[in-house]
């Protein structure tokens, strides 16, 4: 079974809406950094609907445990003290095992 992770981000009104490529430049290290990263995608909104947030990530691991390994691991978390904290006006996320069928 897979366990995904999904979070979404809207920036606050002072960040630059380039700061995306930013963060999906820091993001994008973060698979070869942490093993028990199944699958990682991310990336601004499309900006396709009104309302949306600005920014998704949705990683998928093989268990809840890698799941926690990723969660609190220190690159993880020193990519979301450079470029997300202090820059996001909302922020809503779900983890949940996927089931097939």
């Amino acid at each position: 079974m897979t366990f995904r992770h999904v979070v979404m981000f809207t920036w606050a009104d002072d960040v630059d809406p380039s700061h995306g490529g930013t963060v999906s430049a820091s993001l994008s290290t973060l698979p070869g950094l942490i093993p028990e990263i199944a699958a990682y995608h991310h990336g601004p909104d499309a900006r396709v609907n009104e309302g949306n947030f600005d920014y998704v990530v949705v990683a998928d691991f093989a268990s809840r445990e890698d799941y926690l390994v990723y969660r609190d691991h220190p690159e993880h978390r020193a990519v979301i003290a450079a470029v997300i904290t202090g820059r996001v006006s909302a922020r809503a996320a779900v983890q949940y095992d996927i089931i097939d069928g």
